[in-house]
């Protein structure tokens, strides 16, 4: 009897347990007597997203490369001839002008020469005189005279000659700019492969770099450039001047040279810089962002709201910058273009646009 008792006291604890339970899982009936309206599932199914409408604006066809700095002109100091310098003329890094006469070299044996060559030519000038006025009264020959007037021009050639030579045994300036370091001394002994110092006029600079060969038809003389170089922390503008006439085979390049001012003279010949070549302008381009495109088979496509829903769109595109993508077909202006949630969205996807600044 006892047996039967707990068995039925068990049955009852686990039918108040059940129905427990299911009181609590059954949901309470919504208070109003409605549930959730249309309107609001529809605007809980819109997927948020940013997006831009689209402007024309101003685009710069740009091609970008890395170069070098020249200097406007630049030469190696060395001496003509051989022998030992007797004054230096110039400090190092000093400015100097076209013709300023920077180094000096013994010259002594050359003035000697030339001395003794002009008194010879003193004697051989009164010998042909008197020779002329005996000629002209036939009291010697022609042969004669002819020799004495040979003799004259030899002496007159021999001291060009000299006078050529003493020339060479100084350096000037072959134009205005600064000399560097100089690497001789007064004594020094120097030939003509001995460097002297370099000498380099930087109040302009020439900008050497090279472009890819499928811009080559693009790029004329008076292209503007703008370009930096490391440490100044700014940008200078320049223009092409001359245009390499042969693309480099080994490189598929095309070689070009710009100048520009060097104001303070603060752009050092050697150094490295980073070059933007501006092909044409674009008054009124339609320009994406490079995320907002999405790559297919057959080309690009690019989301667009359109009363609420997402649209694809199929777009070609042109010149690309560093962040932006220019559209040539496909897109209107003021379109709005979806920028966000690009991997949620398909054709006809409800959406709540968010416009960026």
């Amino acid at each position: 009897m006892s047996m039967k008792v707990i068995i039925g006291a068990v049955v009852v604890v686990l039918a108040v347990v059940v129905l427990a339970l299911t009181r609590t899982s059954s949901p309470e009936p919504q208070r109003g007597g409605g549930g959730s309206r249309p309107a609001d599932r529809g605007a809980a199914m819109r997927l948020p997203v940013d997006g831009i409408v689209l402007q024309p604006q101003v685009l710069d066809n740009k091609v970008y490369s890395t170069g070098n700095i020249m200097a406007a002109e630049e030469v190696e100091l060395r001496s003509e001839v051989s022998g030992k310098i007797t004054q230096i003329s110039f400090r190092e890094g000093s400015h100097v002008a076209k013709g300023d006469l920077l180094v000096k070299i013994n010259d002594s044996e050359l003035r000697a020469q030339l001395q003794r060559a002009m008194s010879q030519k003193t004697l051989v000038e009164e010998k042909e005189f008197r020779q002329r006025k005996l000629r002209e009264i036939n009291a010697i020959s022609q042969e004669q005279y002819d020799e004495t007037r040979t003799a004259l021009a030899a002496v007159t050639a021999d001291m060009s000659l000299l006078k050529a030579q003493l020339l060479k045994t100084e350096i000037r300036a072959p134009f205005e700019g600064i000399v560097g370091l100089r690497f001789v001394s007064e004594g020094s002994y120097v030939t003509p492969t001995t460097l002297v110092a370099r000498m380099q006029d930087i109040r302009s600079v020439k900008i050497d770099f090279a472009i890819p060969e499928k811009y080559a038809s693009k790029v004329a003389k008076g292209n503007n450039v703008r370009f930096s170089v490391e440490g100044l922390g700014e940008q200078f503008t320049g223009h092409i001047y001359a245009i390499e006439p042969k693309i480099d085979p080994s490189t598929r390049t095309l070689r070009l040279r710009a100048t520009a001012v060097n104001q303070k003279e603060r752009i050092l010949p050697g150094s490295f810089t980073k070059v933007e070549v501006l092909l044409n302008e674009e008054k009124s381009a339609l320009l994406v962002p490079t995320h907002a495109l999405i790559p297919e088979l057959g080309g690009q496509t690019v989301f667009v709201s359109r009363g609420g829903l997402a649209h694809v769109v199929k777009v070609e595109t042109g010149i690309r910058t560093e962040g932006m993508v220019q559209i040539l077909g496909g897109l209107q202006p003021l379109d709005t273009l979806i920028t966000t949630g690009l991997l949620q969205l398909r054709h006809g996807s409800p959406v709540t646009v968010r416009l960026e600044d």
